[in-house]
């Protein structure tokens, strides 16, 4: 599959939802393998355009993962990133909030830590938690959640309006939001918390809070499904990205990153002219030393 971009993007406006989106797709690869050539040279393309958005400095590029516990979010972070230049590169995860995250506005602790132009910021996990785990969960909400009662639907619908507008301010400032649901099955989720179980490499990863989630697995579903509908727009859409693989997922991320960058034009800075003039006088001297 040539436009991977293309095939993961959520239409709000197509009924049926995540239905559509098979967590074990392939995206027109055979396997790991077969798809490896394809995943090392968006990683490549990658450095090259992150060094071009690092001297333009005119846009700012902030990738959203979301999903389920085990889908793999750290593991793109490490694989697809690989390339990049670090220094150039932060990224934030969202838990729990801390009491002076939870005295403010629920955008706050994201707004603070937005990535400037010229710089990739990566949220793991995000603002999206606040309609998320606090919709399943309501008694997370603290001092909103009788609103909450209160208000019904309307609640959220507000929060989802809410975010629209955050990240549309944030397109017309040149902060490129990237947002990829990673789209995990049930089965392969239950798999991988097993593994954690069950691999000494991989106990330390393992926390009561992964198993306490799972029978409310059906309530996240609604809960991703309706937030999808409200956020995914046409200037900035979801990406529903098949995560049964790990390596589909990493090709996947990979392949938007690169086509959200080179949609951005991106060019070096052109010099000043005493800059130009400076340059060749100190070429013309170390030639003649």
């Amino acid at each position: 599959m040539k436009h991977i971009e293309n095939a993961l993007r959520y239409d709000r406006a197509k009924p049926g939802g995540l239905s559509h989106f098979d967590p074990a797709h392939r995206c027109g690869f055979l396997d790991k393998v077969d798809a490896e050539e394809k995943l090392l040279a968006d990683i490549s393309e990658m450095a090259a355009l992150q060094d071009m958005l690092s001297a333009q400095k005119r846009y700012g590029l902030l990738l959203i993962l979301q999903g389920m516990d085990s889908a793999g979010k750290d593991g793109v972070i490490k694989h697809v990133m690989s390339g990049v230049n670090a220094q150039a590169v932060s990224v934030h995860s969202f838990r729990q909030p801390s009491v002076e995250e939870a005295s403010h506005d629920y955008l706050w602790r994201c707004a603070r830590v937005l990535p400037e132009r010229g710089r990739i910021g990566i949220f793991n996990r995000s603002h999206y938690e606040d309609v998320l785990i606090t919709r399943v969960h309501q008694n997370l909400l603290g001092d909103d959640q009788d609103v909450a009662k209160k208000m019904g639907k309307a609640f959220w619908e507000d929060r989802y309006r809410d975010i629209n507008h955050f990240e549309e301010y944030l397109l017309r400032n040149r902060i490129i939001p990237i947002k990829c649901f990673l789209h995990l099955s049930n089965d392969e989720q239950r798999k991988r918390l097993l593994s954690r179980l069950d691999d000494p490499k991989k106990q330390w990863k393992f926390s009561l809070g992964d198993l306490s989630q799972r029978p409310f697995w059906d309530d996240y579903v609604v809960a991703y499904e309706e937030m999808l509908n409200a956020t995914s727009t046409k200037s900035i859409p979801w990406y529903v990205i098949p995560a049964d693989h790990k390596w589909v997922a990493r090709l996947a991320i990979a392949d938007i990153v690169v086509h959200v960058l080179r949609s951005l034009d991106l060019a070096y800075p052109p010099l000043a002219d005493e800059i130009r003039a400076a340059i060749d006088q100190q070429r013309a001297a170390l030639k003649a030393s």
